[in-house]
């Protein structure tokens, strides 16, 4: 029998993660009665009670496994590190326990699934949510995929169905800060997309602001291209060459009297201004690369785990795809 992981990440989710549990549940026992169900709910450090709500479930579920963080990570990070321990033969990359994805469309994704396609993702067509949240992404894919080497599709989240062995190389990626998105994006594969509309939450409150957005905006475009830093040279170098044509054209001028008069300030003070601005927005963009280098090369775990709940060899250090493997081979 084949088995289907489905990986929910939460945070102060107490309203939500039993009404998830019991959807998924309900749908694997109504259409998909023929798949094993392991579904990995990761708990962000919630300081509700969540963590207590999911251990009730997994004491009468032994399907449900449960990670608990030792501190808020941040829901990329925590997913990945949940993706590690997906032992199924084909996973749902990320199921948010508010249900604004819809797992009514897993059978339709497991279908596609069997007849070949190793990536089968969902596209958010259409968005409950305001124009000028729709507006500003539909700006940043835009900004994404004309910087990058690969395509990523506007409305493509990690709502995605992924076979084993793009599972196991998405894991080979060994990145502080996980795009997940593009992770995927970039490894290639036979992939279908399958829009659906995204639900507004109907129950608690999202836990991403503004901030959040952005820092993860800023996340994918310089984890993903090196187009910015090659911006900053080809500015540099235009301002450069302006500065050196407008320099001949006033020696050109002093020579033959034209414009001969005292000098306004105003000019200087744009100029100056200007420049100045330009070499901040380029330092600030150096900036990004080194602080991503830095914590790369720094090292240390991706997340930290307080607790596993149905999930063995608790304590396992090995690499995620040996992880996998011996996983496969004991079931």
């Amino acid at each position: 029998m084949k088995k289907i992981t489905i990986v929910s990440p939460c945070y102060n989710e107490e309203d939500n993660v039993e009404a998830c549990h019991e959807t998924v549940r309900a749908i694997f026992e109504r259409e998909l009665p023929g798949y094993e169900r392991e579904h990995i709910f990761i708990d962000n450090c919630s300081s509700d009670r969540t963590v207590e709500i999911l251990k009730g479930i997994a004491a009468q579920d032994p399907s449900v496994k449960i990670v608990v963080n030792a501190r808020n990570f941040g829901v990329f990070r925590s997913t990945f590190n949940g993706l590690r321990h997906a032992t199924g033969d084909a996973t749902l990359v990320m199921l948010p326990v508010d249900l604004q994805d819809p797992p009514e469309l897993l059978p339709e994704f497991v279908k596609l699934w069997e007849q070949g396609y190793e990536i089968v993702a969902g596209a958010r067509s259409t968005r409950e949510e305001t124009f000028a949240l729709r507006t500003s992404r539909k700006i940043f894919y835009r900004l994404v995929n004309a910087l990058s080497d690969f395509e990523l599709s506007p409305d493509v989240g990690e709502f995605q169905l992924i076979d084993r062995k793009v599972l196991e190389a998405v894991l080979k990626h060994n990145d502080h800060y996980p795009y997940i998105r593009g992770i995927i994006a970039s490894v290639g594969f036979k992939r279908i997309i399958i829009p659906y509309t995204w639900r507004a939450r109907k129950r608690g409150v999202s836990k991403h602001n503004l901030f959040m957005l952005v820092d993860q905006a800023l996340n994918a475009i310089f984890a993903f291209t090196k187009a910015p830093m090659r911006a900053c040279t080809f500015v540099g170098t235009g301002i450069a060459a302006a500065s050196i044509l407008f320099a001949l054209f006033s020696v050109v001028a002093y020579l033959f009297g034209i414009g001969v008069g005292p000098r306004g300030t105003t000019t200087i003070i744009v100029a100056l201004f200007f420049l100045s601005g330009i070499q901040l927005l380029f330092i600030g963009m150096l900036g990004e690369y080194i602080t991503s280098i830095h914590n790369q090369v720094r090292g240390g775990p991706m997340v930290i785990e307080r607790e596993l709940v149905n999930i063995g060899d608790e304590g396992n250090v090995e690499a995620p795809p040996q992880r996998i493997a011996r996983a496969k081979a004991r079931a």
